[in-house]
Parts: C-alpha cells; sequence; structure tokens
C-alpha cells in the first residue's frame, strides 16, 4: 500500500501555463511521488518562472541561475513535509535536449525531489549517486516511464 499525501500544487508560471498544467494532472503527480515516499508525506510542488527560479537557487544555494528542481525538506519523519520547486522554462529546455516529454521529464524530476525530502542525497559520493539514480530508475519503470538516464 502507498503511503498518504497531502499535496498541494501551484504554478506561479505565467508563460505557457496550460502546457504545464496538461503535463502535471493533480492525480498523477500524487501517483508519482507516493511511488517515491515511504512514509506518508505533506508535499507542495510549485512550478516557477526562470527568476523565481534563480532568486531561490541563488539564496538558499548560493548557485546564481536557475536549475530544475529545488528541494526544501523541513521533517522527513514520521511525516515527510517537503516544498519541490521546478523552474518551468529549464523543464521545458531539459525535456527537449533530452527528447523526453514533458510529462516525462517532469516525473523523473518530481521523483528525483521527493528522495531528497527523505534524504537521499546524489552529490554527497558517487556510491550514493548510483544508490539514487537505481531507485529512481525502479519508481519511474513501476510508473511505466524510461530509464531517464
Amino acid at each position: 500500500m502507498l503511503p498518504p499525501l497531502t499535496l498541494s500544487l501551484q504554478f506561479a508560471v505565467t508563460a505557457d501555463v496550460a502546457a504545464h498544467r496538461a503535463a502535471l494532472p493533480r492525480q498523477k503527480v500524487a501517483r508519482w511521488i507516493r511511488h517515491a515516499l515511504a512514509v506518508p508525506g505533506e508535499i507542495t510542488v510549485r512550478i516557477v518562472d526562470q527568476q523565481e527560479g534563480q532568486v531561490l537557487n541563488r539564496d538558499y544555494r548560493q548557485k546564481d541561475y536557475a536549475t530544475n528542481v529545488l528541494t526544501f525538506d523541513y521533517t522527513r519523519a514520521p511525516v515527510a513535509c517537503a516544498d519541490l520547486v521546478l523552474c518551468a522554462p529549464v523543464v521545458v529546455r531539459e525535456a527537449h535536449e533530452q527528447h523526453k516529454t514533458l510529462q516525462a521529464h517532469y516525473a523523473h524530476l518530481i521523483v528525483h525531489g521527493t528522495l531528497h525530502a527523505q534524504g537521499w542525497d546524489h552529490e554527497t559520493n558517487a556510491a550514493d549517486a548510483q544508490k539514487m539514480e537505481a531507485r529512481e530508475i525502479e519508481i519511474l519503470s513501476a510508473l511505466g516511464f524510461e530509464n531517464p538516464y
């Protein structure tokens, strides 16, 4: 049985918002997150524009560019509470460069962010990166998506 989830799905992006809403039906987003959760979750997914993505990455990671997904994890147990912030223009660009559908790339990044919210990390060492990638591949395969790598 999948863990319970309280989901807030927010669209702060204004450019081409219809395409992002179409790629992110609430039921699918909830399903992707629940498959990546090991504990109950309270997750906010916020789709932002380039400016908000860059400001958040600069202010919280000291990297002055917009990245694809930022995870702000507040608690990991007994409930995973986190905000996942996805920068729409970056996601669109990467999906195009990687020859993926927008929905497939969003699914990957949401699973990736949900794992981060539970303490998974790919930046500490190569072994952790391999474990996290393997878990992402496993989850995405169960959801019907191809290997994102």
